[in-house]
């Protein structure tokens, strides 16, 4: 066999084995952040006596391509948490971590209810945000944990209209009423019923989750706030905001949750990350000169 030959098949066997690795890498990394996501789970378990779910939605790269995969409030969410919920002791307080764009209000309503029928304390931590779904998962809980800059978001139901597009249900009943019933359309007509059924479901959800937390006179008040179109579906509630609609809200988030929060990266894109110098900086040590 010639030196060729012998060439040819080594970097036959490296090719393959290369591929091999490139196969592999991203499930063996994947499974690397996984052992050490449930191994600060442990220890923030241990810590402070919470049982600890984590509902976490980020844009994550999947297998070799390196496709994203864009998460929300789903039924296999739902159905996941409910399991943990129920596995929980009665008696075993609940830490949820909650960052989530939103979903389907199915999904994220099971979840509500699921969490405040738990007889335990229960406490949603958010340290970034909680849009939608999330936001109406928050309210279910006996005290919300925030980052001082994290937000919610309002509860108004979105309805798929003609073409894909998503149109708020209180900005429908507002087009049909300014407009007449007798100059729109049967199908405008029909989704403005849908629009008025789903707020006043939505609606009916939220005051059953936060009665017994604000005042009995502010709860219609609060509902109709978050629910009825004040404001935009994408507007940040601040934790100023919430507390000022009497929601109790801390900002004593555990240093745990951060690093947490690490460990779920965000897929990279071709745009310019950012980037900052770690703080608190170590000093580096710069030898005196020697005096002679």
């Amino acid at each position: 066999m010639s030196l060729l030959d012998v060439l040819s098949g080594a970097l036959g066997y490296l090719f393959w084995f290369l591929l091999l690795v490139v196969l592999i890498q991203p499930w063996l990394s994947m499974r690397s952040l996984q052992h050490a996501r449930l191994r600060l789970m442990e220890i923030i378990e241990r810590k402070y006596g919470y049982r600890v779910i984590t509902m976490i939605h980020r844009q994550e790269k999947f297998g070799f391509l390196g496709i994203p995969v864009y998460r929300y409030i789903d039924i296999e969410d739902s159905e996941a948490v409910i399991r943990a919920i129920r596995t929980t002791p009665p008696n075993m307080p609940i830490m949820l971590i909650l960052h989530t764009p939103g979903g389907l209000v199915l999904a994220a309503s099971q979840i509500a209810r699921a969490l405040k029928s738990h007889p335990a304390k229960k406490i949603v931590v958010v340290p970034h945000y909680a849009m939608s779904g999330g936001t109406l998962i928050a309210l279910a809980a006996d005290e919300i944990l925030m980052d001082q800059n994290a937000v919610l978001g309002p509860l108004d139901p979105q309805l798929g209209g003609p073409g894909g597009v998503y149109y708020p249900a209180p900005s429908v009943l507002r087009a049909v009423k300014a407009k007449g019933m007798d100059k729109v359309d049967d199908e405008t007509l029909i989704l403005a019923d849908i629009a008025e059924k789903s707020i006043k479901q939505v609606k009916e959800l939220v005051i059953e989750l936060i009665r017994g937390k604000i005042s009995d006179e502010r709860i219609e008040q609060v509902a109709d706030k978050l629910v009825g179109g004040y404001y935009t579906h994408d507007y940040p509630i601040t934790v100023e905001q919430l507390r000022e609609m009497g929601f109790t809200v801390s900002t004593n988030i555990p240093p745990e949750v951060y690093e947490l929060m690490e460990l779920y990266p965000q897929a990279r894109t071709n745009r310019p990350g950012i980037e900052y110098l770690p703080y608190p900086a170590v000093p580096k040590f710069i030898p005196s000169e020697r005096k002679e």
